[in-house]
Parts: structure tokens; sequence; C-alpha cells
């Protein structure tokens, strides 16, 4: 904690330095997508795309997980993307899986998770269908794809998905190598390249 707090203090040296772009920033934000990924301590998005401070907007969540919306129980996920898109003006999500994932590997293995009460139930209420297969890439990138379909039933994400000005895209991100792969559709679902 020593570290990070030495870096706390430490910032606003830093910030001085680059005190147009901070003032910039202080102004307001225009994202250019959000990115929704993983809480894992491993998966930093801006360091995966190079991004500057205001251009990505951040959801994370245990296992990248999009709960099903449900405007009768709201919650900060589902509060966070119709910000993005109704405020922000986001045109592009990303979710973004990676491998070693804890939370998909827990459903994959079908982990007793009842020392984990609050982790059992999330999981449970927001991916009621485990990813069918055992090899834990391959159901992390189907778990990413399936977070895709939970976002069209929120109506914002639906509406501007119909009206062509938003798009979706499913990630991988290899922890151990830095590779990034996209889910193309068009070559019948297979993950490939950036």
């Amino acid at each position: 904690m020593k570290s990070l707090i030495d870096n706390a203090r430490t910032f606003p040296t830093r910030v001085a330095g680059r005190s147009q772009e901070f003032r910039r920033l202080a102004a307001g934000q225009a994202p250019q997508a959000l990115f929704i990924t993983c809480s894992d301590s491993r998966v930093i998005p801006s360091l995966i795309t190079g991004a500057r401070p205001g251009e990505l907007f951040e959801l994370r969540t245990a296992g990248n997980v999009v709960p099903p919306y449900d405007e009768a129980r709201p919650s900060a996920e589902t509060a966070t993307v119709e910000y993005a898109l109704r405020v922000l003006g986001v045109r592009d999500i990303v979710v973004c899986g990676h491998s070693h994932c804890g939370a998909v590997g827990a459903l994959v293995r079908g982990d007793d998770l009842s020392a984990l009460p609050a982790v059992r139930g999330w999981l449970t209420h927001s991916v009621p269908e485990p990813p069918a297969t055992e090899d834990l890439a391959e159901a992390v990138r189907r778990h990413a794809v399936a977070q895709l379909d939970t976002l069209r039933g929120y109506p914002a994400v639906r509406e501007l998905v119909e009206d062509g000005q938003l798009a979706l895209h499913a990630w991988y991100y290899e922890v151990d190598t830095g590779a990034v792969s996209v889910h193309r559709p068009e070559l019948d679902g297979a993950f490939g390249p950036l």
C-alpha cells in the first residue's frame, strides 16, 4: 500500500506538467467507448487500449458480467450503461473477457461458492446458463458474447443499435501474452486478431 500512497502524494506534481490536458478533462468528458471488463486487477483497460484519461468510460464487474435489464430493480451496472449512452453519447461498447478468469472458471467447474454468498448470488442471478464448454478460454469468449446479448435487452442499447448509432464488440484478452482477439460474427462467431 505504501507505493500506492507515495504515488498518490506525488500525482499533483505529475499533473502540473500536463495542466492543459487536465483542465480540459475538468471541463467534461467525451469517452470514445464504454469498456466493460472484469474487476480482475490484471486487466487494465487503459493499458490494453493505450487510452488517455477521458477516452474510456469503464464498467468493471466480477466476471465482466452484464446483469439483465430490470427497470424495477435498477443497478449500478444498468445506470452506467444508460449514462454512457444517453448522456455521454458513447457509440461503441466493448465487453472484454480475459484468460485466467476466476468467475467464469468457477461457473465452468461448478465450484462450491457457499463461502462466497454474494459472488454466488451475483453469478447465479446474472449468468443463468454457464458457457457450455470445459475449455476456460472458449468459455470466457462465449461468456463475453453472451454479455452482448444481455446488453441488447437494455432499451437504450436496443434503440441505438437498431438506428445504427451503436456498435457492440466482444474482446478476449490474454493476461500472459497481452494478445487481444475480437469476436467476428461474419466468421461463424470465431475470435480473430483485432
